[in-house]
């Protein structure tokens, strides 16, 4: 532990390495999504879900891992997803996300966008490709292989739909397969995957409430 953090001492304030100018090394080794289904929950999380709280599983693996946060929203679904497309606010909005910056794609079919997280004086910056599917209720999005991001994978989905339990609420699903690059130090990979669902969804229910 004390090598992983002098190493985030020593690298403090520098990038990885992300280019937007060089291809990614591959063209993807995460899990793709289409056309996401509502997940099945157990009784104990639909109590949980009915006392206001989030579900929240992951599952590690070796390089990485997958997650997926569940929450009902008292807000309808054009709110909701007016808040998620809202990239520029996402710094505002997201605990160690310093900034975001649209640079291609369209709101019908979706952005590409570069996001930039500090993480114990390091940034991590990486290139997201969007697809919207809003007549299907779903977002979906890949790393842009077409720029070198600092993180292997990235690849997830939003699911917004009606909720089954709870009249007069939404549902939102958010899933991300993440993987890291082999050179990452574990505190970092350890931050970015356990904390990783809580930053990345709680922010939605307070804004579209």
């Amino acid at each position: 532990m004390l090598n992983l953090i002098l190493l985030c001492l020593l690298t403090a304030g520098t990038a990885f390495g992300a280019d937007p100018n060089a291809p990614h090394p591959h063209k993807g080794k995460s899990e793709k999504f289409s056309n996401p289904q509502p997940s099945k929950l157990s009784a104990e999380e639909v109590a949980i879900l009915k006392q206001g709280k989030a579900v929240r599983r992951q599952v590690r693996g070796k390089d990485g891992g997958r997650g997926i946060a569940i929450m009902d929203v008292q807000a309808p679904a054009d709110r909701i997803w007016k808040t998620i497309l809202d990239y520029k606010a996402y710094p505002e909005w997201i605990d160690k996300l310093d900034q975001t910056k649209v640079y291609g794609g369209n709101p019908e079919a979706g952005y590409l966008v570069t996001f930039e997280l500090s993480v114990l004086g390091m940034d991590v910056v990486y290139y997201i490709d969007h697809d919207y599917f809003p007549d299907k209720g779903y977002l979906t999005w890949t790393l842009d292989y077409t720029r070198e991001s600092d993180v292997d994978d990235s690849t997830g989905y939003w699911l917004v739909y009606p909720s089954p339990d709870s009249p007069g609420k939404t549902r939102v699903e958010y899933t991300v397969d993440l993987r890291l690059k082999g050179w990452v130090p574990g505190i970092i990979e350890n931050m970015l995957a356990k904390k990783g669902l809580t930053m990345a969804t709680s922010w939605v229910k307070q804004q579209a409430e």
